[in-house]
């Protein structure tokens, strides 16, 4: 079996910030965040590269009104209620920033890609590690963002956690909705599922060093290690950190960082699993889709070298699935 290259990309909009950041200081990257959905699409297309959107259910409404009609009977009560999205959708008035919330045509637009699949990011960015929500709470939520997906003509197999809280109680829950594979963490300690509280400082910051410097190694897994148990796991190798203007000088870095670790799956028969969020791209798009075509380009030569493939985290499942079996 090749290396394997896969992509998935959390698509939230606004909603995946709200609690954390105002319209105010993230407005360049929600304005951008829609050009660089378009010039990724192009990218991947370029280079063959399939990849997972995993998207969140509230995207594929019109309006707000649409929404409020699809509420699952079941909410989180979280104990701090800013994280609730269901509380904001009470709180806030709604306006004209509908573009900011909703995205059922840029839904349409992905799918519509060869390679690409849209999977759940749940319904309504729901943590599953803060206080307060329950494992029944989860359920109602996810019940509603796999049912408006299949309203649209959509099944889906593949999830990845908000915030990369994924619990392990939970797990079985995705097998119950029909959800095969989810994205798990690294193995670093600083990399493991965490609540809002509990990200120090101390945590991010080894984080972004290990962006530009080996602290955690190259994450990069066998199939049969992904096969071990149900839902699979295809857990995360790299975030691709969007450009920064500080951090400019480093780029270098930066990029041979994430080619080392696509070195190693390919000559290793093993699977790279790079991830952002499109608003991440959004600032700088120019910048930000320059270093994603390098880093195709090189895949692109790991192909022609070592056979590489690119699969979405759907394809990986589906051969998982025939490992598991045997």
């Amino acid at each position: 079996m090749p290396g394997i290259f896969t992509i998935s990309l959390d698509l939230e909009l606004f909603w995946g910030v709200r609690d954390s950041r105002s319209f105010g200081d993230y407005e360049a990257n929600l304005n951008g965040e829609r050009d660089a959905i378009l010039g990724i699409l192009d990218m991947f297309e370029a280079h063959g590269i399939h990849a997972t959107w995993a998207t969140l259910g509230f995207l594929f409404f019109k309006d707000i009104a649409e929404l409020k009609q699809h509420l699952p009977r079941v909410l989180p009560d979280y104990r701090h209620s800013q994280l609730s999205s269901y509380r904001y959708i009470d709180e806030r008035t709604w306006g004209d920033d509908d573009a900011y919330h909703f995205a059922p045509e840029t839904i349409e637009l992905i799918r519509s890609r060869a390679g690409q699949e849209i999977g759940t990011h749940t319904f309504s960015h729901y943590y599953c590690l803060e206080e307060g929500q329950t494992i029944e709470s989860f359920r109602a939520d996810l019940q509603a963002a796999v049912a408006i997906a299949k309203d649209r003509g959509i099944p889906i197999t593949s999830l990845v956690f908000p915030r990369n809280q994924g619990n392990p109680a939970y797990l079985p829950v995705l097998e119950e909705l029909g959800i095969v594979c989810y994205r798990g963490n690294e193995n670093a300690s600083f990399y493991q599922p965490r609540n809002k509280r509990e990200q120090s400082a101390w945590v991010r910051a080894l984080r972004l060093v290990d962006a530009y410097v080996n602290l955690s190694g190259y994450n990069t897994y066998s199939l049969e290690e992904c096969a071990r148990s149900r839902p699979f796991n295809i857990s995360a190798s790299r975030f691709l950190r969007p450009y920064s203007r500080s951090l400019a000088p480093l780029e270098s870095l930066r990029l041979h960082r994430i080619k080392r670790a696509l070195h190693d799956a390919a000559t290793g028969h093993r699977l790279f699993h790079l991830w952002w969020h499109p608003h991440n791209f959004g600032a700088d798009v120019k910048q930000n889709l320059a270093f994603l075509q390098k880093i195709l380009v090189y895949y692109n030569q790991l192909n022609q070298r070592y056979g590489m493939q690119p699969c979405n985290m759907g394809e990986v499942a589906a051969l998982l699935e025939c490992r598991h079996a045997g």
